[in-house]
């Protein structure tokens, strides 16, 4: 889950009468060679760039093609690029991705295209008129984004279903969800449409997707990204990144977005391209921070994991995280609702009027009234817990260098689990889907997806490793050994380019 907006483009939304015109168009391309992209990862994609084996442009051409045909099977892109990702192909930045075609959040401001949040309030939204030093980053690194992926409403669960377009499909089984709230982007990714998508996660949705999918998903420490100038408030959540194939691709996307000048909170990450020979100490942890067992899959899945890091050499032991699981997951939630609130004034605001609920999803409405409720005494108690169980989490290292759990209690979920327009006392029950993510966004620490295990129906569970503030380098030194160990690359989701 992962709720990403601005308050200068809620107000944006005021004036919202039609989608602006794309300039800037350049003349017809030539036809491409055909289909250059393979299977290859963003860094192979961007080698074979370098090495003249094909262009930009055909990369683009090919990624375009893809898009159009799985686009109406799986419904991941709200918003094309077509015509300026062919005219950015002409001339990509010199990153390190350059040439890359990918796809763009739709709750991440590009200049030049709207941004709908996944919300009917914003469905005729104006072009952006700025993008913020984040987007700015994606630019510079040579990324070509050829759409705006699909969200669910404001980022706000943990499925992308929203009633603005309809439900994102799981490529594995498209009558499952592909996770949210960065839905879209794994669902393309995991189709071979994009080698790397941009993803956001403050609650999850950076892991929860890629657990659904099958990809590498890491979330980076709060303030290592580069700075994108959004007020998230007392205890700051949200963080971006991506979603990728390999671990190589994840490493080379938090290189380029990390921050390296005197706002800088820590040491900069080097390019990590290799595991390392330390032996680590592993926390296990099956139960959910509620302290209820998971589905038996899922732990038989994180079981064989924590067996494989044993065989590896790692110290791998039972753990238990001392948080009180239930007044966090209250408090996390709550804090969450007061977003919703937040955005229910300002829309109120924007189409004076209008009825909330011809522009705003139930489950939208529902978490304000929880917030609203709860009322100024209730926040400040929630974001004292969740600044305690920072503390606490803290305190676990360096007894530990890594904790291991799942993402998710159960594999992908059927579309329509979590609908959000399902009743409010549905979608609390969420807490014990998602019970693992969103801890560490209170605490602003690391954590890393990786696809290492497969219910028997075919769909995809993730492992989930976490370390202390800063030390994404840990977890993608021990990411690159379990992609060696435990390979993934040979799997193919049932929907693919």
């Amino acid at each position: 889950m992962s709720m990403d907006i601005s308050r200068r483009r809620l107000m944006e939304g005021a004036a919202a009468l039609g989608l602006a015109g794309l300039a800037g168009c350049g003349e017809k391309p030539e036809p491409p060679r055909g289909d250059v992209l393979g299977n290859f990862d963003a860094v192979g994609v961007a080698e074979k760039i370098r090495n003249k084996e094909f262009t930009p442009l055909e990369a683009v051409e090919s990624a375009i093609a893809r898009a159009e045909k799985l686009q109406p099977q799986l419904n991941f892109m709200v918003t094309d690029m077509f015509a300026a990702a062919r005219e950015a192909a002409t001339k990509p930045a010199k990153g390190m991705l350059s040439g890359v075609p990918t796809l763009i959040k739709d709750l991440l401001d590009v200049k030049g295209f709207p941004t709908k949040y996944g919300s009917r309030a914003f469905a005729s939204a104006p072009a952006a008129t700025a993008q913020n030093g984040y987007a700015d980053s994606l630019m510079a690194m040579g990324l070509v984004p050829i759409g705006k992926s699909t969200t669910p409403e404001f980022g706000f669960t943990a499925t992308t279903e929203p009633l603005l377009g309809g439900a994102t499909k799981n490529p594995w089984n498209i009558a499952h969800s592909s996770g949210g709230s960065s839905g879209g982007a794994a669902a393309a990714v995991a189709a071979g449409v994009v080698p790397i998508a941009h993803a956001s996660d403050g609650g999850g949705s950076i892991r929860i997707p890629a657990s659904c999918c099958g990809l590498v998903g890491l979330k980076p420490s709060r303030n290592r990204h580069v700075q994108d100038e959004r007020d998230q408030g007392p205890v700051p959540i949200s963080v971006n990144g991506c979603v990728s194939r390999t671990v190589r691709d994840t490493a080379a996307w938090l290189y380029s977005t990390q921050r390296t000048g005197d706002d800088k909170a820590y040491e900069p990450v080097g390019m990590i391209a290799g595991a390392s020979a330390r032996k680590l100490k592993i926390g296990v942890q099956i139960k959910t921070f509620l302290g209820k067992d998971p589905d038996g899959e899922v732990a038989a899945e994180t079981a064989k994991v924590a067996a494989k890091l044993k065989e590896l050499g790692h110290d791998v032991r039972e753990f238990r995280v001392p948080v009180d699981g239930a007044a966090f997951s209250d408090a996390f939630t709550l804090y969450w609702a007061g977003m919703a609130l937040d955005i229910r004034e300002r829309v109120k605001k924007m189409a004076p009027g209008v009825a909330l609920d011809t522009l705003l999803e139930p489950l939208s409405l529902g978490l304000a009234d929880l917030a609203e409720q709860a009322g100024p005494a209730g926040m400040a108690k929630a974001v004292a817990t969740l600044q305690r169980t920072q503390r606490q989490y803290e305190g676990i290292f360096p007894g530990i260098d890594v904790l291991l759990t799942p993402v998710l209690a159960k594999p992908p979920v059927p579309l329509g689990e979590f609908a959000p327009t399902l009743p409010m006392e549905k979608f609390l029950t969420i807490q014990d889907y998602v019970a693992y993510t969103p801890l560490i966004n209170a605490v602003g620490a690391p954590a890393i997806s990786l696809p290492l295990g497969m219910s028997q129906s075919g769909l995809p569970i993730g492992a989930h490793f976490c370390a202390k503030a800063g030390d994404e380098q840990t977890l993608l030194e021990l990411a690159y050994q379990l992609e060696q160990a435990m390979p993934w690359q040979a799997r193919k989701a049932g929907v693919h380019a």
